[in-house]
């Protein structure tokens, strides 16, 4: 998901400065909406994981 973030926030950046503001204002949007679900996500992952208990795996 991070690597779509990237993906759209460069996109956004040459748009913007190739003049086409409809489009980087659109890329940025996307961007920012898909770090705030990875946000979310990354936090609800970590809750779960410390509730489990789950510290480093030693049966390796």
């Amino acid at each position: 998901m991070l690597r779509w973030i990237l993906v759209f926030l460069v996109f956004a950046i040459l748009a913007g400065a190739l003049g086409f503001t409809g489009i980087a204002g659109t890329s940025i949007g996307i961007a920012q909406t898909l770090f705030y679900i990875f946000l979310i996500l990354f936090v609800v992952s970590l809750i779960v994981h410390l509730v489990r208990g789950g510290g480093p795996r030693t049966d390796l």
